[in-house]
């Protein structure tokens, strides 16, 4: 009795998760006749190709996906190298100031990004960086909280021990993250890659800022595109926000498939 309710709560959670997405395709595959309607339809009509037509066009979609592909995995990658890196160094290094540096990385957190915009452009400006994709990769490739979270990994699941016998054995502290600290935390990298890279995916205050060429555009800055001040086109809008969604989920289903299978892994080794 108590399973079968821990199940139906499950699966109303479930269902109101999912129902947003759902909702976007319905509207995705209806004329804005319908999506307007009352009520609104709630079954998938036959209108998503047609829609998808408009989107293309009406912007450069598939090179605004390709711009935030090339983007949103670079500074993934990097931050993925960069934060564990990082975090491994404070975690198991001893160095001087060691943890008001990681205090001082705490601190950043809790400033609002928006405020970093003016301070950023300037530096871009100075760096002939407007309108390239730079622009966007190489101040995310450093996270605040990846640092943390790979630091609060590392001091959990990398025992002292281990580094101390490596170390003994003549590895360098680049060795012993590379082949006994990398292996132990997949598990945080496919973690910190799902979100950095939904991040960056998703950004779009920033991308506007620089990006002005449309040839350079992000797709979240090439959805605005879809929005006309006279006539909103509801089903395309929704159309070329539905496939721009697709990627993400792709991407989450893969590396939540490596995060499980890691933590599996690991417990049978151990």
């Amino acid at each position: 009795m108590e399973k079968g309710f821990i199940y139906l709560i499950l699966a109303v959670a479930a269902i109101l998760s999912i129902f947003p997405f759902y909702w976007m395709f319905v509207m995705a595959t209806n004329h804005n006749s319908v999506i307007n309607s009352v009520p609104p339809a709630f079954i998938p009509g036959a209108e998503l190709v047609a829609n998808f037509k408009n989107v293309i066009n009406t912007i450069d979609f598939f090179g605004a996906m390709w711009n935030s592909l090339l983007v949103s995995t670079i500074t993934t990658i990097g931050v993925l190298f960069l934060c564990s890196l990082a975090g491994f160094a404070f975690a198991k290094l001893k160095f001087k100031g060691k943890n008001f540096l990681f205090i001082a990385i705490l601190v950043t957190m809790m400033i609002p990004p928006q405020l970093g915009l003016i301070p950023q452009y300037i530096i871009v400006t100075k760096l002939d960086w407007l309108n390239d994709l730079k622009a966007i990769i190489f101040p995310g490739l450093i996270d605040a909280f990846g640092i943390f979270w790979m630091r609060q990994y590392i001091s959990s699941n990398v025992p002292d021990e281990l580094v101390d016998a490596a170390k003994i054995d003549g590895c360098t502290n680049f060795r012993v993250y590379w082949n006994i600290a990398i292996p132990v935390i997949i598990p945080a990298f496919a973690t910190l890659a799902i979100i950095r890279f939904m991040y960056i995916w998703n950004d779009f205050l920033w991308p506007l800022v620089v990006l002005r060429e449309e040839s350079s555009y992000t797709i979240q800055v090439a959805l605005r595109g879809l929005i006309d001040n006279y006539v909103r086109d509801n089903g395309m809008i929704m159309s070329g926000t539905f496939w721009a969604t697709v990627p993400l989920i792709i991407i989450f289903l893969l590396l939540n498939r490596l995060f499980i299978s890691s933590l599996t892994e690991g417990a049978v080794k151990s």
